[in-house]
């Protein structure tokens, strides 16, 4: 696949972005009173957020291979 170099550095840069950022979101998500109900449980709170920076982590993987793969 071709891809200019500006755009692969792009990929690259959006991917490491989303690695940096998201992780430090779930902290933020964790220690937040709605994150858990009385009994210590997990709330929808929680739960929906836990699945939206796994998915953003999973695009962001996505898109640092691809810019990878379009250096090479």
């Amino acid at each position: 696949m071709e891809l200019p170099v500006a755009w692969s550095v792009v990929l690259l840069v959006a991917a490491a972005w989303n690695m940096l950022i998201w992780p430090r979101f779930l902290q933020r998500i964790a220690k937040d009173p709605r994150a858990r109900d009385a009994d210590g449980h997990a709330t929808r709170f929680l739960t929906v957020h836990v699945v939206l920076i796994a998915v953003s982590l999973v695009l962001a993987l996505a898109v640092g291979v691809l810019g990878v793969l379009t250096l090479v």
